[in-house]
């Protein structure tokens, strides 16, 4: 990461960009799957979807088919559907998770380029403005004697005792 800052400032070119494009092309489809599995299963439309399964698939066992349900009262089928759904889900959303990791490891790092960069930027503006500084004041030095040559000239006219 050091040497990509360096080679910034050497070439005096930009760090800092949208990365998130390029964090994009590095997906695989299974990890681009598995963010989109995850923000739908950690959304309220999921929610509303999976409460509204569960409430008609009850109705459906108790009121419609009261006579023969398919899966009776205690739901033995859709509390099997039910761990199915939590087994399969669960590695998803951690898949995810961990691909979320990398993108705010990738961002931090790339984060960590532009202060080190700015921070060096910053450091060199100050030694180009204190060479400044000390190069004026030399400046100002010989021209305080010239002028001080002068007066003395001038009072050696004036007075010439």
């Amino acid at each position: 990461m050091d040497r990509d800052v360096m080679e910034a400032i050497r070439n005096n070119s930009i760090l800092s960009e949208n990365i998130q494009d390029e964090i994009e092309a590095q997906l695989t489809t299974g990890q681009k799957l598995a963010d989109k599995i995850a923000d739908f299963g950690g959304s309220w439309t999921f929610i509303i979807v999976f409460f509204s399964f569960l409430v008609l698939w009850m109705a459906i066992n108790v009121f419609v088919l009261s006579a023969r349900p398919f899966d009776p009262y205690p739901f033995i089928l859709l509390n099997l559907i039910l761990s199915c759904l939590a087994a399969i889900q669960a590695p998803i959303i951690m898949m995810s998770q961990n691909r979320q990791e990398q993108k705010d490891r990738q961002r931090a790092e790339h984060d960590y380029k532009i202060s080190l960069k700015a921070e060096l930027e910053i450091k060199l503006l100050s030694e180009k403005i204190d060479h400044l500084l000390v190069h004026q004041n030399k400046k100002l030095l010989e021209i305080q004697e010239v002028q001080i040559n002068y007066l003395e000239d001038l009072l050696k006219r004036i007075n010439p005792k």
